[in-house]
């Protein structure tokens, strides 16, 4: 199945469980008045929210290249994830608000009774479902919206069992246990947020790949035979998506074709990489003076 098919799909399926769990969440918090069923029910609505946008980024993220976008539209994910984040955030803000708020007040009631022990039994369960399933199609597609929602299905993994702590607590005599739960889901949903934004600022600031992925892209170059060496190596996120530029060092009597064909078998073999883009490359006759020592590429091909 192709990229787009396989987003597109993953994130229909994320949008239909997150509304399913919202709409069950709900009616128990509605039956039961329990804070930590409510701040996971407030939980589900984000996460259907900003499935939504998931769903919509990821439309327009696998668009094919059209005119005005050469290379694609994937460069759209990392602002998608960012807006993940930011739903993330107003969640956590609002079950701390709620939570503090009837601590501080000690206006806690709750309603004992089986139903929000099996909301929540099942929404972890499901969580943890969508988690791993997310995290092996953002992986394999190199999709950091699908990497941010895997972290924050697998956060809710963990949100759930401590309302369900709560709840617990509260059905044998100890109300203010869900309060107290509440604050802990507030607090997870809170940090995955913090997560979501470290991991996608690189993509959009143009930081460099991890040092086993820049050491693979410079042993595809040098080991094309007839290339000699390389220098002034950089490989950058445009988005999710990875270019490169480099020099190699040839004989200088070589032809201009030949020349050509192992600059074009260097590209060929690096942009097989499914992270890299586009990798432009020089050729230097290391004649003309301009061979030269560089200490990051003498680290990454281990010739110190």
């Amino acid at each position: 199945m192709s990229r787009r098919a396989t987003l597109r799909r993953v994130g229909l399926l994320v949008l239909g469980v997150n509304l399913l769990l919202v709409l069950l969440k709900a009616g128990v918090w509605v039956t039961t008045g329990s804070f930590a069923v409510q701040s996971e029910a407030v939980n589900s609505a984000a996460d259907t929210a900003y499935s939504l946008v998931i769903v919509a980024g990821l439309y327009l993220t696998t668009r094919p290249p059209d005119f005005e976008h050469p290379h694609g539209h994937e460069r759209i994910e990392p602002f998608v994830s960012l807006f993940v984040a930011a739903g993330i955030f107003a969640a956590g803000g609002f079950v701390l608000w709620n939570a503090g708020s009837a601590l501080l007040t000690g206006n806690i009631s709750v309603t004992q009774g089986p139903a929000a022990v099996l909301v929540l039994a099942f929404s972890a369960v499901a969580k943890y479902a969508l988690y791993r399933y997310c995290l092996r199609a953002g992986t394999d597609r190199n999709s950091p919206a699908l990497v941010a929602t895997a972290k924050d299905n697998r956060n809710d993994i963990l949100t759930a069992g401590a309302a369900l702590v709560g709840v617990g607590g509260a059905m044998v005599g100890y109300p203010i246990a869900d309060p107290l739960a509440a604050l802990v889901v507030a607090v997870g949903i809170i940090y995955t947020g913090i997560e979501v934004v470290q991991d996608n600022v690189t993509y959009l600031v143009g930081g460099a790949p991890p040092e086993d992925l820049r050491r693979e892209i410079l042993q595809r170059a040098l080991d094309h035979p007839r290339v000699q060496g390389a220098h002034d190596v950089i490989a950058h996120y445009v988005g999710p998506e990875i270019d490169v530029s480099l020099h190699i060092e040839v004989e200088g009597d070589l032809t201009l074709f030949e020349a050509h064909d192992i600059e074009t078998a260097v590209i060929k073999s690096i942009e097989e990489l499914p992270e890299v883009d586009d990798a432009f490359i020089h050729v230097d006759p290391k004649e003309l003076g301009e061979w030269k020592d560089d200490e990051e590429v003498e680290r990454l091909a281990d010739l110190e």
